[in-house]
């Protein structure tokens, strides 16, 4: 072998070599001095909101390049305004992020009329942080103290538009499990439905996530200020099994009806999700699934969560990716049932 060619077989292995040590570091820094907007599909002060704040003050920290992290708000149809953003405006080069409410996610899948411009199955996930239980409440002043009132008696309950949880989860509980609940809707969230039942407006809601109650209200558990008349969630929560919370399972009584409430609630399990637009380069959601999944585990973050009492209870992107690709792959009959019980 002559050395010109020689020379040149190592100039190139040697280019090849630097190259290939160069592209990790090409994705490392991909984020250094960018800012990431964070799409909160709720109103300020309201669960979702508290929960993507804590989030976003230490996710940045876990993405190589420390990008800046940028609340903002858009609420709108139980954050289905946010989803539609993020999945058709938003950037797709892994810097808009959004925080959904379960019920943006299986909206197109329930709802009669389901919005065409978000496809929940397209978008990719990058991770929950809770898959929570929820609850039905009302104030200390009303007469109704019990799910078991609330069968037998009109209960008022406040509720935010149609495809939120506090509307319906309530007609849901009326027609699986018997409850009289006379919903009022059109509030905005969970914080303007609490101070209608400080003024007497209302008795109550349902749909209520428990860490939302617990951020939100804390002073009102510890004060004995609210009736917590059920739990509502695939398993029993151990905290409110303490108190003497029943699980809704105590009164569905057929079958059918049982199946279907299944169906629902297992948006729980999603309970706060975060998402990518759809094309979403692979580097950049290997590196926000990397990151989010560090951050559940972090110290500082679960001792802001703790501080905040909210509950963290993560579970992978790519594994809430398979729950929705499950959920959208049940039987046609089943899901009519499922739209029908959420209705008025």
């Amino acid at each position: 072998m002559s050395f010109v060619r020689a020379s040149s077989l190592s100039l190139i292995a040697t280019s090849l070599a630097v190259a290939m040590s160069a592209a990790p570091s090409v994705a490392q820094d991909y984020y250094a001095g960018k800012t990431i907007e964070f799409v909160v599909g709720g109103s300020a002060g309201g669960g979702y909101d508290i929960y993507a704040r804590t989030v976003a003050r230490h996710l940045g920290r876990h993405i190589p390049g420390n990008p800046t992290i940028v609340v903002k708000n858009m609420p709108g149809a139980g954050s289905t305004r946010a989803a539609i953003y993020i999945s058709t405006v938003a950037p797709k080069d892994g810097n808009s992020v959004g925080a959904l409410m379960p019920g943006a996610i299986v909206g197109p899948l329930l709802e009669d009329k389901p919005t065409t411009q978000f496809d929940p199955t397209k978008v990719v996930y990058i991770g929950t942080a809770d898959t929570g239980v929820r609850i039905c409440a009302t104030f200390q002043n009303s007469k109704i103290k019990s799910f078991a009132a609330a069968q037998k008696n009109k209960t008022v309950l406040g509720a935010s538009a149609a495809g939120g949880a506090t509307r319906d989860y309530a007609y849901l509980h009326n027609h699986t499990a018997g409850t009289k609940f006379e919903v009022v809707s059109g509030y905005k969230g969970t914080v303007d439905i609490g101070l209608a039942m400080e003024r007497g407006e209302v008795d109550g809601l349902c749909g209520w996530d428990w860490s939302s109650v617990k951020s939100q209200k804390g002073e009102w558990v510890r004060d004995k200020k609210i009736n917590l008349l059920v739990q509502v969630g695939l398993d029993p929560h151990p905290e409110l099994t303490d108190l003497g919370v029943p699980t809704i399972w105590t009164f569905i009584k057929d079958e059918n009806d049982r199946k279907v409430v299944e169906l629902v609630v297992s948006q729980q399990i999603f309970q706060r999700s975060y998402i990518v637009p759809p094309g979403t380069p692979p580097e950049q959601i290997k590196l926000l699934r990397a990151a989010f999944d560090a951050t559940m585990k972090n110290q500082q973050f679960l001792a802001d969560a703790a501080k905040m009492k909210i509950s963290i209870t993560p579970r992978s992107g790519q594994q809430v990716q398979d729950v929705v690709s499950k959920l959208y792959a049940t039987p046609k009959e089943l899901v009519e049932r499922a739209r029908a019980v959420i209705r008025p």
